[in-house]
């Protein structure tokens, strides 16, 4: 059994990511321990791992673009060596640094990640969350599970048309490989100090008392994960822990209208709106009992959008008087039309109250 310790401390880790990228983490582990290596496409191809051109931030005019791709990890180290992906240190160090630069008017988390570690992903979390200036997260395509908790605390979370959201979820494993060494011919005594120091070692069956300390663990995480995602959202815990997917990936439209996310654009969309002034409604703004942060703060006059043509005053007026619109009004979306439907304009965007 080779390889063991380094297989046992990745399964018993508790990992907000989706299962399958996590089991093709460990096969490129054992392919890289027996001296192979993976091409940065063959990684891409694999776990969605991101090269470095991919994970360097960038600037569009003031917006400055921060890339979350690829596995994600607290620290550089081996595991994002081998996967492309993300170190939650570095990612922190280059989101506080535009956070403070007085070049940066807007800031854009373009995160395309199955999750990862949850080490540190709470911490990277409450940054986002703290920073005053406006904050965009989108989806392009994937923001699943430690990815989806970090792009919950922005302003604005946007996903591209073919783009999901979600696997809200905290999962660890342990393999038993006694019957194995069994056939090898082969037993192991564990020697030790401390009433549960070895349990959940991987040379005897899972015990009851460490499937249950496992569970706990597990536990304690996804409340955190659970309680992170609505503050967020500005919704409630259980809203998440009965919707939101429940651990599944959610398609963009569908995600809108479960509240996971506030609309569905591209990348270079989000951008375009940024660059012309046009910012998301900041939570800090509205206040920690403030309405869901979607939608737009209202632009200066000179980036402002055109007023409504004589056929759109009379949709506007019409639409006003249904009740189940009252007390609001309707607000152009980015792009500066008007919404084609009353039901359009109540997904995803921000009222203004009369």
């Amino acid at each position: 059994m080779r390889y063991e310790r380094v297989i046992r401390y990745v399964l018993e880790t508790p990992w907000a990511i989706r299962p399958v990228v996590l089991g093709a983490i460990l096969d490129i582990l054992a392919y890289r321990a027996d001296g192979g290596e993976f091409t940065d496409s063959e990684l891409a191809e694999r776990i969605g791992a991101a090269d470095a051109v991919g994970r360097a931030p960038r600037r569009t005019r003031s917006v400055a673009i921060i890339p979350l791709r690829g596995p994600i990890f607290p620290r550089a180290n081996l595991f994002t060596e081998i996967s492309g992906g993300t170190s939650l240190q570095q990612f922190a160090a280059v989101v506080a640094e535009a956070a403070d630069d007085d070049k940066v008017s807007s800031i854009v988390i373009d995160i395309d990640s199955p999750g990862g570690m949850v080490d540190l992903v709470p911490e990277t979390a409450e940054l986002v969350s703290q920073i005053t200036k406006p904050v965009t997260a989108v989806a392009n395509s994937e923001a699943a599970s430690a990815a989806y908790w970090i792009g919950a605390q922005a302003d604005e979370l946007v996903v591209t048309p073919s783009g999901q959201v979600g696997s809200v979820g905290v999962w660890s494993a342990h393999e038993d490989w006694s019957r194995y060494d069994d056939k090898l011919g082969v037993t192991t005594t564990l020697v030790s100090a401390g009433k549960y120091k070895v349990e959940g070692n991987p040379f005897e069956p899972l015990g009851e008392e460490a499937r249950a300390a496992m569970q706990a663990m597990v536990n304690v995480y996804y409340d955190m994960f659970v309680d992170g995602v609505a503050r967020g959202r500005h919704t409630t815990g259980v809203a998440v822990r009965t919707g939101f997917g429940e651990g599944r990936m959610v398609t963009a439209e569908k995600a809108v209208r479960e509240g996971m996310a506030d609309r569905v654009a591209s990348l270079p969309q989000i951008l375009s709106e940024l660059v012309a002034g046009r910012y998301p409604i900041t939570k800090k703004s509205l206040g920690a009992s403030g309405p869901p942060a979607a939608g737009f703060a209202l632009p200066d006059p000179a980036t402002a959008p055109p007023s409504p043509e004589p056929g759109e005053e009379f949709l506007i007026s019409l639409l006003e008087q249904l009740p189940h619109l009252k007390p609001t009004v309707l607000s152009r979306t980015p792009s500066g039309r008007w919404p084609p439907s009353a039901a359009n304009h109540q997904i995803g965007r921000k009222e203004i109250p009369t």
